[in-house]
């Protein structure tokens, strides 16, 4: 292995510790950063990720390491590593002492720009590096009225805290079509169409739409986007998925094992014929989309490792793609208080995850294709490992 190899793989030991631990910084230091105009700020369209809410205070959405690895911004002030500002510079350091200068993501044009019925487009696509948007058409979960929401889910909480603040709104086809179209044309090249859950006759309809006026703003009759989906009692329902567009769907499961899935997932348990049908649902889209563009995803570090890598590969074997991102016990959740496992577990899920893939033939591009934003720990074993890093495309030239 090559000395910048080992180098990126000690860094991604340090982005997965931060993933997990967060970073503190004072708010007071980012007076220095044109945020909202240079530079992205957060906008909380569906979950809040930072390990405190933070109403009324504007924060950055991420960060690169002169590696070229890209962090999430996710603010813990227990955390002991921190972001400090010197002499004109951001650094991200430990208990003090000096890591590396960091470079905050860059905002996207279409950020400034709104739809032709005067909604801010930030509010209706948020944006990730490297040309990935996401657009949250619902900011809340019916399974709330049930009371059977998703234990580790944030998504109605998150509302009540930042949907006013921050004038985030149901989304409409015409003004998701606007967006994504003015998104494409700065270069982003994947859409994912999320949200909480509603029934599932006004789902499919709904998504039938958002497809049809992409289509129509972008020109693209294949506009590379993700449809995320509870898992349908009638299984014909994900060819209507494909016929109106999608290039990939997912269907989160979010734990494998039957019990924990009753407990830690009641409405997707009780709404979407339960943990058989939702498999079943799983391998059915495969032979309507095709090998490496069903998604599962995994909320790892609910139950035991053991238990998700057997999904991981059983999934894997019928050619679903998982994501295996580590479970942030949010603030608003059911389970806020509660502690994800130590990083180094986190590390060795991504590091046999990524093994899984590579043995069922998954690329990059597929991965890319059916995540939500580009740079998982996958991302960066597969950029890695691809030499997809502009560092070591350098020491290559």
């Amino acid at each position: 292995m090559s000395d910048i190899k080992k180098q990126l793989y000690k860094e991604l030991e340090l982005k997965n510790k931060i993933s997990i631990l967060g970073v503190n910084a004072n708010p007071a230091i980012f007076k220095h950063l044109d945020l909202g105009g240079k530079y992205q700020e957060q906008i909380h369209s569906l979950f809040e990720h930072d390990h405190e809410t933070h109403a009324g205070i504007d924060f950055p959405c991420g960060y690169t390491s002169p590696n070229g690895l890209r962090y999430s911004f996710n603010w813990d002030r227990r955390s002991d590593y921190s972001i400090e500002y010197k002499n004109g510079q951001y650094y991200l350091t430990h208990k003090g002492h000096e890591l590396f200068p960091i470079e905050f993501d860059q905002r996207p044009k279409y950020y400034s720009l709104k739809t032709s019925d005067g909604t801010e487009m930030s509010r209706v696509a948020t944006y990730s590096p490297d040309g990935a948007i996401s657009i949250a058409y619902s900011n809340e979960c019916a399974l709330k009225d049930k009371g059977l929401d998703c234990l580790f889910c944030n998504a109605n909480s998150t509302k009540d805290t930042y949907g006013e603040k921050q004038n985030i709104h149901w989304k409409y086809p015409k003004q998701i079509g606007e967006t994504v179209a003015a998104a494409y044309k700065e270069g982003a090249k994947h859409v994912t169409i999320t949200g909480g859950f509603i029934p599932e006759r006004r789902e499919v309809d709904y998504y039938i739409d958002v497809a049809e006026a992409i289509k129509e703003h972008t020109g693209l009759e294949d506009f590379n986007g993700t449809a995320v989906i509870g898992a349908p009692l009638d299984l014909g329902v994900i060819d209507k998925y494909k016929e109106a567009g999608y290039r990939t769907i997912a269907m989160n499961i979010e734990v494998w094992d039957k019990n924990f899935f009753k407990t830690i997932c009641p409405g997707k348990a009780e709404q979407c014929g339960g943990w058989d049908h939702w498999v079943k649902a799983l391998e059915y889209a495969v032979k309507v989309f095709g090998y490496g563009r069903v998604r599962c995803g995994f909320v790892a570090g609910i139950e035991p490792k053991k238990s998700t890598l057997e999904g991981v590969e059983y999934l894997a074997s019928k050619g679903i793609i998982s994501l295996t991102g580590a479970w942030n016990p949010n603030p608003g959740s059911i389970l806020e208080g509660h502690r994800t496992p130590e990083p180094e577990w986190h590390l060795d899920m991504a590091k046999k995850s990524f093994a899984i893939f590579r043995k069922a033939g998954f690329t990059f591009d597929q991965y890319f294709d059916i995540a939500p934003f580009p740079h998982f720990l996958i991302h960066d074993l597969y950029r890695i490992e691809d030499g997809l890093l502009p560092i070591l495309k350098e020491k290559t030239a």
